[in-house]
């Protein structure tokens, strides 16, 4: 394991860091003994907190265990992830209902984003965890509780003043409450918005809506509806490599946006708008039998604009030949003092030119001829650069069936059906021709290759020089089908000084591909259904908890699993044909977990001994090769990652005003094999390479730390407003490695000794860092029926602007000159603040 010579530990209070109220102390050690690690939270524990964390960290840190929860508030700025586990092994759910993407296995934040007020009662197990709602993944499993007949009447507005990815939040809820005649109804509302947030060229808009209605049908049964959505349309930073934080000065450098007319323009604008629909019916069987069952639909749009254009220079300003060190690199010292001199000087030079583009699409008069092979023809200005919107549409249908029945005191069972058809739409449109006519839809990289194939440039063969305007699809166009069925099973048994449980599951996915455009490089394998893909899969978990008193647990958790590839790493190139990754297998997931808990009435404490074991990924990317000048389709099998490391939260009341909160994580995320790699030309159906060595075997996991550490304390005052500071430390963290640089291939024509080779096998480690965090509030009782109140919460105090949190390597690479394309970063925001004002009535 790798050395670690800092340990730093920090304060946090961990559930409740920037909410208005004291927590109090609702964890169970009777009966659920044996899930300790499984943390309720109810409507009345919290207050508000900012979502600009678009990811699960979001989630996790509403649990009540001190180290969870401040792994997901504080550290997740740091896009630190717990165990090293990736987002797609931890099961989220709302009402019992699967919240996960289909295509990549991840549950997006976005998704409800706003809508605090009825997404904050939750039941979050982290690990390896005994659930009735889902077998769940390594990571465990948070269930989402917006079930109207669980919110007590109340109405409470609120105003958020920040200057994180959004400055204001406005939101209102109002809740009845069950009501005599059985009926309960929720609605719920918010805006969110920036003209720019803290990243120059950005802003922010969105929207969030809930409603809820549930009856009582009778004293054993109900029925609710739910309908939420979180309408967003925001403007995105990019990332940059270093030598244009240096130039600029800044280490938030924006290449994603310039001026038009004066205005701020930004080439990269997200917009999702995907309402979730569901019908749920609750039917307490018998006094020991309860059963849930939902049927949802999730649909709507999803996308991101990017620029797009032929035969004319690259726009973007950060473009490697547009910087000093291109020209450095040709010994070209006039140009790379000129170009230093613009870029330090002249803003509108490192921005993307908006302009320029416009005037080249008005000057490139050109007749099309055979259009839609029709055999007309068109003239007019055809588009260079235009604006592109790549979609990402989903339709998904789920059933969900799932019970408990409480066998005697001692044994409790619970299970239930999982179902989805999911269809998810991805296809790109023209948002904008930026002042031409029309854009002729041919593949830009096929047109020039010496393919002999009078057809290879065409999108599609049904559309032969087709002219595409505003709106209108080009480019690809296809449909991603994904059915699975998945059925669960858990037993728990609770004793007087031993509980445990054992839970399995058996799933089966099937999906494939259907084109909607008959590509003109890949006609046999781009046009209507693919062949279908199946996978069968299984899941076997166990936990046991040893009670030595009543304060004093030792819990041993462990899993076997195995899970279905994702759509998105399954097919070598699915814009242009349905062919499949070779070998393409089951993930295969190994994982145990050893903890020691002590809850007494002044402290609460874990310490936990992880391992995990991830056999048989598969990584596939695509990016732009020099030599070919087109892209390349790069999949590596065989990918294996180990996890291991410890866990440590304590949470001590030092006096009944004074809570001293500390944890620390000390992980090792290595990979763990020597993956085989592919190398497929996009325009093309040749085989670069095949069965090439990826020597990835000891290197770390890249884009997160690998040790983190928090101490502080909180003061909570009688008269009811607290304060608190806490400190933070994490280090071990690496730059996302490119695999093609640990290749034989790589280090081909070097001799033993080579100056040229440590730079190209080597990691970089980004510094670690220590930063500061401040939280207060304050609330009244206003004529003994109003509550009012405000939280404040400050992230890094020192403003510490030069705390890189995450890079990689890219992976277009030149081994004979490693700094011809240097790695990208992403840097931490400085102070940043969050403050809220709410009213309960």
């Amino acid at each position: 394991m790798r050395k670690i010579t800092t340990f730093l530990v920090v304060l946090f209070f961990a559930s409740n860091l920037v909410y208005g109220q004291t927590v109090s102390d609702t964890t169970k050690l009777n009966k659920e003994s044996n899930n300790i690690p499984t943390f309720t939270l109810t409507q009345s524990d919290l207050s508000s907190e900012d979502e600009g964390q678009e990811d699960i960290s979001g989630l996790l840190q509403a649990s009540r265990d001190v180290f969870v929860s401040t792994a997901g508030y504080v550290f997740g700025p740091a896009r630190f992830r717990i165990r090293g586990y990736d987002t797609r092994n931890i099961s989220v759910m709302m009402n019992g209902v699967p919240m996960s993407d289909p295509t990549t296995g991840r549950a997006y934040f976005s998704s409800w984003g706003g809508l605090n007020d009825v997404t904050r009662n939750q039941i979050i197990q982290f690990g390896v965890a005994s659930s009735p709602v889902s077998f769940g993944g390594v990571g465990g499993v948070t269930d989402i509780i917006t079930r109207p007949s669980t919110f007590r009447k109340q109405t409470s507005v609120s105003y958020a003043l920040s200057n994180r990815s959004y400055n204001n939040r406005v939101a209102a809820t109002y809740s009845t409450g069950q009501m005599t005649n059985g009926w309960s109804f929720v609605f719920s509302g918010s805006h969110r918005w920036a003209q720019q947030g803290y990243v120059e060229g950005t802003f922010y808009d969105a929207w969030a809506y809930f409603i809820g209605v549930e009856k009582k049908i009778n004293k054993n049964q109900s029925l609710s509806f739910t309908a939420f959505s979180a309408p967003t349309k925001r403007a995105s930073a990019g990332m940059a490599v270093q030598e244009a934080y240096d130039l600029t000065g800044n280490n938030f450098y924006n290449p994603y946006w310039g001026y038009q007319d004066g205005k701020v323009r930004n080439s990269r604008i997200s917009q999702y708008n995907q309402p979730m629909l569901t019908l749920t019916h609750y039917w307490n069987i018998s006094e020991k039998t309860k059963s849930q069952a939902s049927v949802s639909y999730w649909f709507g749009r999803g996308g991101s604009t990017s620029l797009n254009w032929v035969e004319a220079n690259d726009p973007r300003p950060d473009y490697y030949r547009n910087l000093p060190s291109w020209y450095a690199a040709q010994d070209n010292t006039a140009m790379a003092d000129y170009y230093t001199q613009m870029w330090e000087n002249d803003p509108a030079f490192r921005q993307i030119n908006w302009d320029a583009m416009y005037f080249a699409n008005s000057k490139y008069l050109f007749t099309v001829n055979n259009v839609d092979g029709t055999g007309n023809s068109v003239t007019g200005n055809r588009s260079k650069y235009i604006l592109e919107d790549r979609r990402n549409d989903k339709s998904q249908f789920q059933f969900d069936w799932h019970f408990t029945s409480f066998v005697n005191d001692n044994i409790t069972v619970s299970g239930g059906v999982e179902t989805s058809w999911f269809r998810g739409h991805q296809f790109k449109t023209v948002a904008d021709l930026l002042g031409g006519d029309y854009w002729l839809d041919i593949d830009k990289f096929a047109e020039t290759s010496p393919l002999g194939n009078t057809d290879a440039a065409q999108s599609d063969l049904n559309h032969p020089n087709r002219i595409v305007r505003v709106g209108d699809i080009f480019g690809y166009n296809y449909y991603a089908n994904i059915n699975t069925q998945t059925i669960h099973g858990e037993a728990d048994f609770n004793y007087g000084k031993v509980d445990f449980f054992v839970g399995m599951k058996l799933s089966h996915t099937t999906f494939w591909r259907t084109g909607l455009m008959k590509n003109g490089l890949f006609p046999d394998n781009s046009y209507g259904d693919s062949p279908k893909n199946s996978f069968s899969n299984y899941g076997l978990k166990a936990g046991l908890t040893y009670k030595i008193d009543g304060r004093n647990y030792i819990v041993l958790d462990g899993m076997t699993m195995t899970q279905a590839p994702y759509f998105r790493d399954a097919y070598v190139s699915p814009r242009t044909r349905d062919f499949i990754v070779n070998p393409l297998k089951n993930e295969q997931i190994y994982s145990a977990d050893l903890s020691y808990i002590l809850r007494s009435p002044t402290v609460k404490a874990r310490i936990t001994a992880y391992y995990a074991q991830f056999k048989d990924q598969t990584f596939s990317r695509s990016f732009y090769h020099d030599v070919l000048a087109t892209f390349v389709n790069y999949i590596m099998t065989g990918v294996d990652k180990q996890s291991m490391g410890l866990e440590f939260g304590l949470e001590a009341n030092v006096t009944p005003t004074i809570t001293v909160n500390a944890m620390a994580g000390l992980g090792q995320y290595i990979y763990n094999s020597n993956p085989s790699v592919t190398i497929v030309q996009d325009n093309n159906s040749n085989i670069i390479a095949t069965d090439r060595t990826v020597y990835f075997k000891n290197y770390y996991v890249g884009g997160m730390p690998q040790t983190i550490a928090s101490v502080g304390f909180r003061y909570n005052d009688p008269k009811y407003w607290f304060i608190g500071i806490n400190g933070n430390y994490f280090g071990g963290n690496y730059l996302e490695p490119n695999p093609d640089r640990r290749t034989a291939e790589a280090l081909a024509g070097m001799y033993e000794g080579d100056i040229r080779i440590d730079p190209i096998l080597e990691m970089t480690e980004l510094p670690s860092a220590t930063t500061f965090d401040f939280f207060g509030g304050k609330s009244w009782r206003l004529q003994h029926k109003y509550t009012l109140g405000l939280t404040l919460s400050i992230n890094n105090l020192l403003n510490n602007k030069n705390i890189p949190i995450f890079g990689y390597e890219q992976l277009r690479y030149d081994p004979t000159d490693i700094n011809k394309y240097p790695p990208k970063y992403a840097y931490m925001y400085g102070t940043t603040f969050f403050l809220n004002i709410y009213l309960r009535m």
